[in-house]
């Protein structure tokens, strides 16, 4: 019997550099983001450019002018946060670090704009911004210059968000005047808001809205339509219109109450806008009437995460207690010899089984490809995290697993278990395929085909690590290279273990049948299970492109087959193998051609739903079913109305996800459980990369799916169910909650 079954990798890539080339094509999909660039005053990113400023046009002295601050220049589309950032969103923040003496006031906030997004009203500001703060000198200060420190942290949107900072550094001359930035002060200056002076505001609690009665404001203000920035959050529903008129130089208006108000002022401040007019005013609109009882407190704002993108929504889990390193390890190592469990690495396994089975009885043999395949396992997997670890710390929001985020690495998995398949069921042979001398080399390293076979292991076998790892994983990614690094070796190691026990052992060894005519059988029978395999690729990619995607898939795979008959088959003479081989390139080229395009990432954004994030099905979603596209904006939109909300973080090609669905979230029981507890139900596919769901999953301490977070109105975090569901922790995780 041919060697050949642990050789298809061979077939595929050359043996020099396989390894090294596999990994490269995985990284050629992944372009990193830009980091922070920070250069004393200044810090720069793909969004914005922060800089910090200051002011003192007669130097630096006791009861002379000086004034800093966070001069914001934002890219097109992108936009920062007022003091009430409104229904989402983050205020920007500023910590200054000064000598003895020297005392910042607050931030002097310019007049916000109206930011809609969708349902939500959020305040803030676009293109140039300088929030600035005042500073006193204190008395007997004399000396040369003054050093400042700012740390400032703000959150920068346009369709996601990300939370940046920096720390600033800036000297001061005392003895010159600093005077650079005085047109951006000016221009700061002219657009804060005024203290109204004469007017009056007041308000009462009437038929559910806040009825406002402003007097006293300036003519020019007269007949012309306003808006009413609070600056309290949590008080007014600020996306609801505002119904404004005047009557006798007299504005009124009733403001919508929040539907999950959390504060009710005696007192509410607030800024008045005016069209055509640059600057607001300030008010503070006296409440002469009782509150109503509030409402369920609203979730708390997103805190600052340091950089990556996510968008502005619910709290985070709390954390669990601080998984140790030793028991990560041992976890690792367990979790890594369950994975030869999961139906997506068996059909590899099987030709490691025919590998062992064939040499039974040469026990160097039988050790040595144990010792190659448990190499190629935990390098690969070692150097398969190295590579996530480099494009997470130069930027990029990726999660395990991220190598069938791209439809290529897909396509490629695909063609060579279905040449792998087509070799088992005996179509060809892939000694009749190679070149003498490199199948002649090949027969010299039967080692390779171990190692090579260990990296194929890996390729299809890290998405369904999250049942086992969840816990171990999301450490990983917490603690230094050396032992995330170290967390992964051991995962690879457990994979390994049974096959080098079996191998290093002759006892166990004897327990494997001893070679005979049942191989020949068995080996047409593993080919069933590499086809079985081609269909669910085939089935993810369709879900990361479209039906035209799988379409073009199934081409290339039968030009691949017509290829490997062609150069295989024992009864084609050379003239017939030639022609048939011209038309076997032909038809290739045509598959790929129309492959490769319906495959690109702008051709599937031209399909709706056919990625995360899309109008359409999610992966694993039927349309017309109680299923929505997750974003963080919906979940608090939810909480905000009071209801419970459920996340299904998933992907087409995550196998524990597509079995959860189909045994426990589409169990009868379950939905009507969410439909008793008006629970609103939300899939996060990360089918295809999504920066956005990869920093939401490491904002949960997980780096790959499934995870199930469950959201209640009121709690500070979600609640995070167990990887492999039950119909019964679901229902009991719905039992608790309110009402």
């Amino acid at each position: 019997m041919s060697s050949a079954l642990t050789a298809l990798p061979a077939l595929i890539l050359p043996r020099a550099g396989v390894a090294a080339c596999l990994w490269l094509a995985l990284a050629s999909t992944w372009v990193p983001a830009a980091a922070a660039v920070a250069s004393g005053a200044v810090v720069s990113t793909p969004q914005v450019r922060a800089e910090l400023v200051a002011h003192a046009p007669e130097g630096l002295a006791p009861g002379k002018a000086l004034r800093l601050g966070l001069l914001i220049e934002h890219q097109k589309h992108w936009h920062t946060y007022w003091k009430n950032p409104g229904d989402s969103g983050l205020p920007t923040t500023l910590a200054f670090t000064l000598p003895a003496g020297f005392v910042a006031s607050e931030i002097r906030w310019p007049t916000p704009s109206r930011l809609p997004l969708g349902p939500l009203m959020n305040f803030g500001y676009e293109g140039k911004l300088l929030l600035p703060v005042d500073v006193a000198v204190p008395a007997g200060f004399n000396g040369d210059a003054l050093t400042v420190k700012l740390r400032a942290d703000w959150l920068v949107c346009k369709d996601v968000c990300i939370p940046e900072g920096g720390d600033f550094t800036l000297q001061v001359p005392a003895r010159a005047a600093t005077a650079a930035f005085a047109a951006a002060f000016a221009a700061a200056d002219a657009a804060a808001p005024a203290p109204a002076a004469g007017a009056k505001a007041t308000a009462e609690l009437k038929d559910g809205a806040l009825q406002v009665r402003v007097s006293g404001l300036p003519a020019a203000w007269q007949g012309r339509a306003l808006q009413f920035f609070p600056e309290t959050a949590g008080v007014l529903n600020n996306a609801a219109p505002v119904a404004g008129q005047w009557e006798a130089g007299v504005w009124r208006a009733a403001l919508a109450l929040d539907p999950q108000r959390s504060a009710g002022p005696a007192s509410l401040p607030a800024v008045l806008t005016a069209d055509g007019q640059r600057a607001g005013l300030e008010l503070a609109v006296q409440v002469t009437t009782p509150w109503p009882p509030l409402a369920q407190a609203a979730p708390a704002p997103l805190p600052s995460l340091g950089s990556g993108a996510v968008t502005s929504g619910p709290p985070a889990a709390t954390p669990a207690a601080p998984l140790g390193l030793a028991l990560a390890l041992l976890l690792a190592l367990a979790g890594g010899a369950l994975l030869n469990l999961m139906p997506c690495v068996f059909p590899v396994l099987s030709l490691k089984v025919m590998g062992f089975a064939r040499h039974a009885e040469d026990r160097r043999a039988v050790l040595a490809g144990g010792l190659a395949y448990t190499a190629g396992v935990v390098v690969s997997f070692v150097a398969l995290a190295a590579l996530l670890l480099a494009l997470r710390a130069g930027g990029e929001q990726i999660g395990w697993g991220f190598q069938l985020q791209s439809p290529g690495v897909i396509a490629g998995l695909a063609v060579l278990f279905t040449l792998i398949g087509l070799n088992l069921a005996g179509l060809f042979e892939v000694g009749s395929v190679l070149p003498s001398s490199v199948a002649a080399a090949q027969a010299r390293h039967p080692l390779l085909d171990s190692a090579l076979t260990g990296v194929l292991a890996v390729a299809v076998a890290s998405p369904c690590t999250a049942p086992f790892m969840a816990a171990s994983l999301g450490l990983a990614f917490t603690l230094p290279t050396l032992e995330a690094l170290a967390i992964f070796a051991a995962l690879g190691l457990g994979m390994a273990l049974p096959y080098l026990a079996v191998s290093a052992w002759p006892r166990l060894a004897k327990a494997m049948p001893r070679p005979g005519p049942w191989m020949a059988n068995f080996k047409a029978l593993m080919a069933f299970p590499m086809f079985a395999t081609v269909v669910w690729l085939t089935w993810v990619l369709g879900q990361q492109t479209s039906i035209d995607g799988a379409a073009a898939l199934l081409g290339l795979l039968v030009a691949v087959a017509f290829g490997a008959w062609v150069l295989g088959s024992p009864t084609l003479g050379r003239g017939a193998r030639r022609g048939f081989g011209a038309a076997a390139m032909v038809l290739l080229a045509a598959a790929l051609m129309w492959a490769v395009p319906s495959w690109r990432q702008d051709a599937v954004a031209a399909v709706p739903g056919a990625a995360a994030g899309g109008t359409g099905p999610t992966a694993g979603q039927e349309a017309g079913d109680l299923w929505q596209p997750w974003s963080p904006e919906r979940v608090a939109q939810a909480l905000a109305e009071g209801r419970p909300v459920f996340v299904d973080f998933t992907a087409a090609w995550c196998v524990t996800c597509q079995f959860n669905k189909r045994t426990t979230l589409n169990q009868a029981e379950v939905r009507a459980a969410f439909e008793r507890k008006r629970v609103v139900l939300l899939r996060a596919d990360w089918t295809r990369r999504d920066a956005t769901i990869a920093a939401e999953l490491a904002r949960l301490q997980r780096s790959g799916v499934p995870v199930y977070a469950l959201y209640s109105p009121g709690e500070t975090g979600p609640r995070l169910l167990s990887e492999i569901l039950s119909v019964g922790e679901v229902t009991s995780a719905l039992a608790r909650l309110p009402g």
